[in-house]
This record gives structure tokens, C-alpha cells and sequence, in this order.
């Protein structure tokens, strides 16, 4: 491992646990082991050490450069821990910056006491702004560490070890690198992960408020209609109509909401039903099985969306005197004696069902009957 490995986002961060509430609670509860994991590579910081410490020279030079190693290790872990906090923060690339000067300051300060030994600060310098910065700036950092290092092996004597820090700081930047990149990519998909995920929750909701809706506002304009024309010929009957109305209505509230929190589920034998009284409301004579059960459990949810939505349209488009529902395993077959479809194109309701039955593995076919007279809509699963 590398002194920057610690610094990666992934390795002792400390991203906040979320609460079940949706806020943070605060600091993982593991995260002060990332301070361990990046002051774990410190420990090579003694090579500088032991360079001021075992050269005669005024006592002052050695008590400086003691002062410039502890400082840059200062600064190598609290800076390495506030830039992680703050990495999606306005500010964390200038603050990255500033800690990154204050460990070039401590390099190019002790180099006067030590000469060439003070490169065995470079590593820890790239593996910071690796981690730090934009990967651009990065790139140029560790760029730029190599060449000094690799200008100062050919300028000082090869057996000061100056060509085996060279490789060092270039290794440095190598893997660093390659884990900064890892991460980013990782980020961006997690990233991609979530919009995803929220794109498919709003299709889902539009596609469920649509066939709730749709369903439901069809059926109880049927049956305004309906009672309307009753009110002076049969007001005992007008009223019945205009009491399930009320029951529409209140019904088809309670399934949008049920719809937004994500709890609605179709219930084929419910969608059954619903399908005689809208057949029979429109005045459209219904041939509809009263159960379900030759429909595998499996498909019934996907299929009583199809038919909900299929109903829909026989009652608002079809003009049709009849309709057929058929059921098997894992079919469903919806047909009218109606005026087809012609040239219309598909609305959002079949585009909806056609989304939802690919989704579920299966297809969706449509088309008109012989002669251009009814339309015949079939799913299998």
C-alpha cells in the first residue's frame, strides 16, 4: 500500500450514516479509524528524521526541521480528513490547495538540512493532492513530483538513494491515480445509479396515476352521463348511480394515494368486476369470467393493469356493442365488436402498458379485426 491509500474517499471516510427519519445521524461510527489508516504511513516520515538527527548541525537547524516534519504530518492527516469531509463542498478544492502549499512550504524548507532526503516527502505530497484535487490538477502534481525527483537522482550522487525515491514518488502517483480513477467512476455510476432510480419512480407513478385515473374518471363520467338522463325518468335509479359515483370517487382518491406512497397493487378479480359495471355502464354488453383463477397467481398484478387500462379504452374510444375478456395461464385477450382503431397512434395509457408488460417479460399485441372493425388487444406473459 501507498502513503495515499488511507486518503482515498472509500478507506476511512466519513461520510454520515443516514437516519430512518432520511437525515444524518452524524459520523459513521467507524470513521476515526480512517485517521489510523492515514497516519499508519507517517512512519517513513522518520527517514527525514533521522536525517536531521544523526548529521552534525546547530542545534537550531535540527529543532527547525523536527518542526517542519511535525507540521507536515499535522497536515498531511488533518488536512487529508477535512478535504474528505468536504469533498462535494464549494470550498474543498481551495482548502485542498491551501493544505497542499503548507506541505510543499514543509518539503522545500527542510531541503536546505537535508538535501535530497527531503524528496521522501514527495510520496506523501502526491498521494495528498491525488486525493485533493480536480484529477487534472492532480495529474500535474504528480507529474511535477516525478520529474523533480527524477531531476534531483541524475543531478545528486546515485548512491544517495535519490534514483529508489525517484521510482517511489512515480509508483506514488501510478496507483493513487488509479485508485482517484476507480473511485470517480464508481462515484459517477452511483451517481447515474440514483437518477436512474428516481426516473423509473416517476414513470411509475405517472403510468399508475394515469391508469388509476383514467379508469376511474371514465367510469364515473359514464355514469354522470348515465344519471343525468335518469333524473326524470327513473330518480330512484339516478340516485343509485350518483351514490357509486361517490363511491368512485372516493375509491379512485384512495388508490392515488395509495399510488404515490408506492403501495397500490391491481387485484385481477377487483378488476374483474370493475370491468362488468363499466361495460354495463356504457351500455356495452360484457362477456367478462367472474374468476380469476385460470390466470397463474404470478401474472395476475401485471395482467389486471391491462385490463383496467384495456377497459378504459373499449368505454372511451370503441363505440362497441360487445366485448369479450378472456383469460388463460398467462394470457389475457380483450375484444370489441367496436369501430377499430385506424390509423390513431398509441396513447400514453398503451404506451404505459406496453412499458410494463416488457418489464414483466412479456408482449403486448394490438390490432384491428377483420375489416377494419373492432380491435383485439392481447398480452402474454
Amino acid at each position: 500500500m501507498t502513503p495515499g491509500q488511507g486518503t482515498a474517499p472509500h478507506e476511512g471516510g466519513s461520510a454520515a450514516v443516514p437516519s430512518k427519519a432520511g437525515g444524518p445521524l452524524g459520523r459513521h461510527p467507524w470513521d476515526h479509524y480512517g485517521v489510523v489508516v492515514r497516519g499508519v504511513w507517517l512512519v517513513f516520515l522518520a527517514f527525514p528524521v533521522i536525517a536531521l538527527v544523526t548529521v552534525a548541525r546547530p542545534v537550531w537547524q535540527t529543532v527547525v526541521g523536527l518542526g517542519l516534519v511535525v507540521v507536515f504530518a499535522v497536515t498531511y492527516v488533518v488536512g487529508s480528513t477535512h478535504v474528505e469531509r468536504r469533498r462535494a463542498s464549494p470550498g474543498a478544492t481551495r482548502s485542498a490547495v491551501g493544505y497542499l502549499l503548507v506541505l510543499l512550504l514543509c518539503t522545500v524548507g527542510t531541503a536546505p538540512l537535508i538535501g535530497a532526503s527531503s524528496l521522501g516527502f514527495l510520496p506523501f505530497v502526491v498521494a495528498f493532492g491525488m486525493f485533493a484535487l480536480p484529477l487534472a490538477w492532480s495529474i500535474t502534481v504528480g507529474v511535477a513530483a516525478t520529474l523533480v525527483a527524477g531531476g534531483a537522482a541524475v543531478l545528486t550522487d546515485p548512491g544517495e538513494g535519490t534514483w529508489s525515491v525517484a521510482i517511489i514518488v512515480f509508483a506514488v502517483g501510478v496507483m493513487t491515480g488509479g485508485v482517484r480513477l476507480v473511485s470517480d467512476r464508481g462515484e459517477e455510476y452511483e451517481r447515474m445509479s440514483r437518477e436512474l432510480a428516481i426516473v423509473e419512480e416517476r414513470e411509475r407513478v405517472a403510468r399508475d396515476v394515469h391508469d388509476v385515473l383514467g379508469h376511474s374518471l371514465t367510469v364515473v363520467t359514464v355514469k354522470a352521463e348515465l344519471a343525468e338522463r335518469l333524473v326524470d325518468l327513473d330518480p330512484t335509479r339516478a340516485k343509485g348511480e350518483l351514490a357509486e359515483i361517490q363511491a368512485l370517487s372516493r375509491q379512485a382518491l384512495a388508490e392515488i394515494r395509495a399510488t404515490v406512497g408506492g403501495l397500490r397493487a391491481a387485484n385481477l378479480a377487483d378488476e374483474l368486476a370493475s370491468a362488468r359495471t363499466a361495460l354495463a355502464g356504457a351500455g356495452i354488453e360484457a362477456h367478462v369470467p367472474d374468476d380469476p383463477g385460470a390466470v397463474d397467481p404470478r401474472h395476475r398484478t401485471v395482467l389486471a393493469w391491462v385490463l383496467r387500462e384495456a377497459m378504459t379504452n373499449v368505454v372511451r374510444h370503441s363505440a362497441a356493442a360487445t366485448c369479450w375478456v378472456e383469460l388463460a395461464t398467462n394470457r389475457l385477450t380483450v375484444r370489441d365488436d367496436g369501430r377499430g382503431r385506424g390509423e390513431r397512434l398509441e396513447g400514453n395509457g398503451i404506451r404505459g402498458l406496453r412499458e410494463r408488460v416488457e418489464a414483466a417479460g412479456g408482449e403486448l399485441s394490438i390490432h384491428d379485426g377483420p375489416g377494419g372493425c373492432g380491435t383485439t388487444l392481447e398480452v402474454t406473459l
